[in-house]
């Protein structure tokens, strides 16, 4: 039995295709490892797709919903605190450190 294994394993065809598996698996450029480290970085991207998608989603909201004056106006006031003329804006910071 032994004697047809290592006959079987030291056929010139099986070597050769032995050494050429080898080769494809770890020295050659489209080897399979490359392919999995590209296989990774493309569901890394597919995902930043969809990342992307959504914010632009929701930068479409708030474009629409600035159409309208008064929701402008009330963005402006409450996130770059703009003020109209002869108008006082106070900032009321709450102290996060409670005794």
């Amino acid at each position: 039995m032994k004697n047809q294994f290592t006959k079987y394993i030291l056929n010139r065809y099986v070597l050769i295709f032995i050494v050429f598996g080898v080769w494809m698996y770890f020295f050659d450029d489209n080897s399979v490892r490359i392919h999995n480290e590209l296989n990774k970085d493309i569901d890394k991207l597919e995902s930043s797709i969809d990342f992307y998608k959504k914010e632009i989603a929701t930068d479409k909201k708030i474009i629409s919903d600035h159409q309208d004056s008064e929701k402008l106006e009330r963005y402006a006031r409450e996130t770059y605190h703009m003020k109209k003329e002869n108008e006082d804006i106070y900032i009321i910071e709450y102290d996060s450190l409670s005794d």
